[in-house]
């Protein structure tokens, strides 16, 4: 027996984005509705609907009294859920990050929209609660001059955008929850983006002092799945109306955002791993301008990304003067890890750090201060530098970074090729030394804990890493090894940090190398103690290296506007639009040919991909580089070519990511 549907009497058109990750399907479709589904068919709800002869999921985007399409509608099959999950407002970002990214609004989509949980979604929502009004004065603020009228305009429900360098030793996690009630002061609401689930917990924690447990959420995706939803549903209900949590918190539907921050946005968490790989900074940047909120991007050190935004004078600095700054930092050593230094004492020969590292430490375990050893990870690239000053070696046309080839044999002989253009340099010579000598770079890390327990016998010995992470130690005296990230806080700071084997990070074949270097220096520094409490911190590293200035200067800001006039010179984000592709050469090459890309693009490569998915075999990797002016008509370009791709159900894959996080 057949049913006979009868046609919505107000509005039966929906117009529906469907959950295919197609870029041919990237667009709306028109579905009637059924009178009985007619009230619980709204705007935001979650629907399946036929496509191509199988049931897809989709989310109703709006309803409409007629449609454009010329042919006859299906029906909605259901109404999965009356609950509005899908916001317009965040709609129209997964609109505008997908456009930003050259992606697919369903990639997006799924980022921003968790999984449906029924029996959650059922339950009786708790009435909210009025938080507590922050207090009138924040001294916390006061080292920042233009803190005050940073916070008034977000209390006024204005738009403030700020780029913040927090101060060594500085409560970071309490600033931010600071900021956020003042924006839940002014009627509105905030998101706080974070790299980890430390973070999270620290920020989380600082935001539920101020404002009450049921003002704020914290989402994660380790909370599982039932967890999640219901505090997702507590920001979408306007129940809490501040969200902390790592990159996808970014989308979190709360109601009327008011104040997006993110903090650490070098941090690599940042980046999404999955298509289209949008980072939670530009996500920030397109929500904050969009909804009128304030901008708030926040860290120790300072990306060239950031100080793009500060140049451009979209967002204002907001600094400690220096001498607060010289008080508040600790006394900062730099020094090149030779057998020289190692010789001067059998002790720190035996650590195998030189014997200045050794006496900061020794100094500080005796007044019974914990002192914390970074050590990089293992398993870096090897790359090439110069013999004579160390310079990474770069190639002379893109500025990429240089190796040999696994042709050039054991020995190491052959000329070095690029891994970026793929162009071989046969008379390599330095940019800044003028030498034509090279070398391997520092691979990985050779300290381990036994060897620091061995030299500094009845001194505990704590590890922070991989297996285990530490979120805190005691203030009394410890070795604290930890890698780049995972340095728990101490107690009253660390009496000392020794931050050893620099060029394992400066060495890196990666454009952000220095950038990066200064960003897991200066996020240890800021745990240890100012100059005035006795802080030392020793970097084994050239002292006249840039990076290595700008950490013992602790100036950030000078390192990111170096950083960035520097990628201006050669033609690298975000002085430029860049897209990298990947796959096997024919579809890359068919790809560059069928898209219209805007005039002054140029192509680099290709080379030989280092990044394909397991299993994928001969991918390729083209740049393609574009003025800045020309990012959107270049992303625009890509999304359309992989629209015709996809309509023509091409076989190879080809990955677009516009100015991806690594490059190298």
């Amino acid at each position: 027996m057949v049913v006979q549907r009868v046609r919505a009497s107000v509005d039966p058109v929906a117009r529906v984005a469907l959950l295919v990750p197609l870029a041919h399907l990237d667009r709306e479709f028109d579905y009637q509705v059924a009178q009985e589904q007619s009230d619980d068919a709204q705007p935001g709800v979650r629907v399946r609907v036929r496509f191509a002869g199988r049931l897809v999921d989709g989310f109703v985007l709006e309803r409409a009294a007629t449609s454009g399409h010329a042919g006859s509608l299906g029906w909605l099959d259901r109404v999965v859920s009356s609950e509005p999950v899908l916001t317009p407002e965040v709609a129209a970002l997964a609109r505008a990050v997908a456009a930003r990214t050259a992606g697919v609004r369903a990639d997006v989509l799924r980022l921003a929209v968790p999984p449906r949980h029924a029996r959650v979604e059922a339950e009786v929502p708790p009435k909210p609660t009025a938080p507590p009004p922050p207090p009138e004065d924040l001294p916390r603020w006061a080292p920042y001059p233009q803190a005050d009228g940073f916070l008034a305009a977000l209390r006024e429900g204005r738009a403030p955008r700020a780029a913040w360098q927090a101060l060594p030793g500085e409560d970071w996690p309490a600033r931010l929850a600071e900021a956020a009630a003042v924006t839940v002061a002014g009627g509105r609401s905030a998101v706080l983006v974070v790299p980890d689930q430390r973070d999270v917990d620290r920020v989380h924690a600082a935001c539920a002092r101020i404002l009450g447990e049921g003002s704020v959420v914290a989402l994660a995706a380790g909370l599982g799945p039932a967890v999640r939803y219901r505090r997702w549903l507590a920001a979408l209900r306007g129940q809490a109306r501040v969200v902390v949590g790592p990159r996808a918190a970014a989308f979190a539907p709360v109601t009327d955002v008011g104040l997006v921050a993110v903090w650490d946005d070098g941090d690599d968490n940042h980046a999404e791993p999955r298509a289209p790989y949008p980072h939670s900074r530009e996500v920030a940047v397109l929500r904050a301008h969009a909804a009128g909120a304030g901008l708030l991007v926040a860290g120790h050190a300072r990306t060239a990304e950031v100080q793009a935004l500060v140049e451009s004078g979209y967002a204002r600095d907001l600094l400690a003067p220096r001498a607060v700054v010289r008080e508040r930092a600790p006394r900062t050593t730099a020094l090149a890890d030779t057998d020289e230094q190692l010789a001067r004492d059998p002790a720190a020969r035996a650590a195998r750090i030189p014997a200045i590292a050794f006496a900061a430490a020794r100094a500080a375990l005796a007044v019974g201060a914990p002192v914390l050893v970074q050590v990089p990870r293992r398993g870096y690239v090897p790359a090439l530098s110069c013999a004579r000053c160390r310079e990474p070696a770069r190639c002379r046309r893109c500025h990429g970074p240089l190796a040999l080839p696994a042709a050039a044999g054991p020995d190491g002989a052959g000329a070095p090729v690029c891994r970026w253009c793929g162009v071989t340099d046969t008379a390599h010579r330095c940019t800044a030394c003028g030498g034509r000598g090279l070398r391997a770079t520092v691979v990985g890390a050779r300290r381990t804990a036994e060897e620091l327990g061995r030299a500094f016998a009845g001194v505990p010995v704590r590890t922070s890493g991989a297996e285990e992470v530490l979120a805190t130690v005691p203030a009394s005296a410890a070795l604290v090894v930890a890698t780049p990230g995972a340095e728990p806080v101490a107690e009253g700071g660390y009496g000392a940090a020794l931050l050893l084997d620099g060029w394992a990070l400066l060495g890196r074949a990666d454009l952000r190398a220095g950038e990066e270097a200064l960003r897991r220096w200066m996020a240890a520094a800021a745990l240890v103690r100012g100059a005035e409490a006795g802080g030392q911190l020793v970097v084994v590293a050239e002292s006249e290296l840039a990076t290595v200035q700008a950490l013992v200067r602790w100036d950030p800001v000078g390192h990111a506007a170096a950083e960035l006039a520097s990628r201006a010179e050669v033609g690298f984000p975000p002085a430029v639009a860049m897209a990298a592709l990947d796959g096997v050469p024919a579809a890359l090459e068919a790809l560059v040919a069928s898209a219209e890309l805007p005039a002054g693009t140029e192509v680099l490569g290709p080379v030989d991909s280092t990044d394909a998915p397991h299993g994928a075999q001969g991918w390729e990797r083209l740049l393609l580089r574009a003025p800045r002016a020309q990012g959107r008509a270049l992303a625009g370009a890509l999304a359309a070519a992989q629209g015709v791709r996809s309509a023509h159900k091409e076989a190879d894959t080809v990955r677009v990511q516009v100015d991806p996080h690594r490059i190298g």
